[in-house]
């Protein structure tokens, strides 16, 4: 047999193993990559976009927050520890009025104690309570995370004077991070009942929310700090 020829089988030979290899791994990946899609919504294509649209390695991620975190079992919450939780959200809320900066910290503070308080990891892990978080309500998570970074760093976007969030990113923030807080509040047993409906589009449950939302304030109702 020829030099040439042994080589030519070589290539044919490692092209076929690396076309196997690759048809094995889209098999592999594809259900659970859709699996992992379903159950992190929106937070799926934050994880993609983090990693500059390498789906694979966002699945990565989130696979592995799942192995950490999938397994946790929420702590029911007794009805005077939501009472006050809901009084402490309350307050928060309409001190936003008068100290946008303060109400938006506090919405901060609060959160994370309402998550330990569930059985996530404590506020004081920061980044491994919202992986938890993410995994166990991937829908809303992203509302702590939005409001967590305009206490803690300012934020960006719609900005004052000095560089810090601006009046109206706080605002936003507030509100979006109130469908965590509900969910986190929310007996147990109705949040399984209400996941089993339709998913709405994040448009529509953005659209919901600040339909709903108990304290309508607008930017001029607030004033800046």
């Amino acid at each position: 047999m020829s030099t040439g020829l042994i080589i030519a089988l070589i290539v044919i030979v490692a092209a076929l193993v690396i076309v196997a290899a690759v048809l094995t791994l889209r098999a592999r990946r594809g259900p659970g990559g859709q699996n992992l899609k379903r159950r992190f919504g929106p937070e799926y294509d934050r994880a993609v976009a983090r990693h500059d649209g390498d789906a694979t390695a966002a699945e990565h991620e989130l696979a592995e927050r799942v192995e950490r975190h999938g397994s946790l079992r929420e702590r029911p919450l007794e009805p005077a520890q939501r009472e006050q939780y809901e009084a402490r959200w309350t307050a928060a809320q309409e001190r936003f009025v008068d100290s946008p900066r303060e109400a938006v910290a506090e919405a901060d503070r609060l959160l994370a104690e309402l998550a330990g308080a569930r059985g996530f990891p404590d506020g004081a892990r920061y980044d491994e309570q919202l992986d938890a978080l993410s995994v166990h309500h991937a829908h809303h998570v992203h509302g702590y995370r939005r409001v967590h970074r305009v206490a803690t760093a300012g934020g960006t976007g719609t900005q004052d004077g000095d560089g810090r969030a601006g009046t109206e990113e706080m605002r936003e923030a507030m509100v979006e991070a109130r469908a965590l807080f509900e969910d986190l509040t929310r007996p147990t047993r109705h949040r399984d009942e209400s996941r089993k409906t339709v998913e709405r589009s994040d448009g529509e449950a953005a659209h919901g929310r600040a339909h709903h939302q108990p304290w309508g304030f607008t930017r001029r109702h607030a004033k800046g700090s």
